[in-house]
């Protein structure tokens, strides 16, 4: 008798010290966060030209450090300030792509990882020399593994905020050069995630006055957004990123358009995302799109907490979901008002 308890009581401590350890997440990992969590705008006290994709259930986000480019990483973009920042990627000390890092960009691309971003060169921090650079990671988890420089991709102009996308198994690069007194945006295809090939052509330019805000004309930060129906867009941003008038612009193509044609895309005359007096969101821009686990759209984009703040650290990263029309456009709504707790953005799959 006394032995069956001296054994009862050795499984008993053992249980107590194993399921512990079977019930806690294992180091580093993240949680699924509670039913009915909710989050608030900003996700970050600062964050400029934010970026989220997200793979297999988990969220990754960057946006400009200056000097590095860094990744968080996690399953509750609720909890985004609890993923430490993991630098991937810190440049040469001199020469191309060495200085002011910005707007980096995350893209799995034919089964590997590849980051775009903007840089110049260290004594040159002028429109002149800002290039879009690419680096390669072929390791499933794009925190871990080696980033490989593919250098910078062969644009005819200098220009900034490069993003990619894919179309009937073609790969598209649309970006922001200098032309003349302004920017505009221009498109080309892929021959593989780093090299363009064929004709570079110009869709669209500053036209409408919303985008000539804050003493310059400029369209940048382009980003490619296919509806349900099939139907193109391309959002961008319009005007100097220091104006409070900085807003998302639209251009629309038709389902099956040819994205190389200019006369295929449309623009709005009006920003489809601008500040909000009401909640006090100014300087919205720089967006990117995102889709949760469970199907739902969300854009991503950052903002001022206040007039005249102009373009700096201080613009931070906010999120909300968005709904497609009747007739098939994007309806991002009106910024939502800083510190009110919203649903978060889902974990896992929506429930059959």
């Amino acid at each position: 008798m006394a032995r069956v308890t001296a054994v009862r009581r050795l499984l008993a401590s053992l249980l107590a010290v194993t399921l512990p350890l079977l019930a806690a997440p294992a180091a580093g990992a993240a949680t699924t966060p509670p039913a009915g969590e909710t989050y608030t705008n900003p996700l970050l006290p600062s964050g400029p030209d934010p970026w989220v994709v997200q793979r297999d259930g988990v969220y990754y986000y960057m946006n400009t450090e200056g000097d590095r480019i860094a990744l968080r990483k996690t399953r509750d973009l609720a909890r985004l300030a609890e993923a430490p920042p993991i630098t991937v990627w810190t440049p040469p000390h001199d020469g191309p792509g060495s200085f002011a890092l910005w707007a980096p960009e995350l893209h799995w691309l034919a089964g590997k990882w590849y980051l775009y971003y903007t840089a110049s060169v260290r004594g040159h921090d002028d429109d002149a020399h800002r290039r879009i650079y690419v680096l390669e990671n072929g390791a499933a988890d794009p925190t871990t593994g080696t980033w490989v420089s593919k250098g910078a991709l062969a644009t005819e102009r200098p220009g900034i905020d490069g993003t990619v996308f894919a179309l009937k198994d073609q790969l598209y690069f649309v970006y922001s050069p200098y032309v003349g007194d302004h920017s505009d945006l221009v498109i080309s295809r892929m021959a593989n995630p780093w090299t363009l090939t064929g004709p570079q052509v110009d869709i669209a330019h500053p036209t409408h006055t919303w985008e000539m805000q804050g003493g310059r004309k400029i369209l940048e930060g382009p980003e490619f957004l296919q509806g349900p129906s099939g139907k193109l867009f391309l959002t961008y941003s319009g005007s100097a990123c220091w104006s409070d008038d900085y807003a998302l612009g639209l251009l629309s193509a038709a389902a099956g358009a040819d994205p190389m044609d200019p006369a295929a895309w449309h623009k709005s005359p009006r920003p489809v995302f601008a500040k909000s007096v009401k909640h006090g969101v100014y300087a919205t821009g720089h967006n990117g799109f995102f889709q949760a686990p469970d199907g739902q759209d969300w854009i991503i984009y950052h903002a001022n907490s206040g007039p005249g703040m102009k373009c700096t650290a201080k613009r931070a990263p906010h999120i909300q979901p968005f709904r497609w029309r009747k007739d098939g456009t994007p309806d991002f709504g009106v910024p939502a008002k800083e510190g009110v707790p919203l649903p978060a953005p889902a974990t896992k799959a929506a429930t059959p």
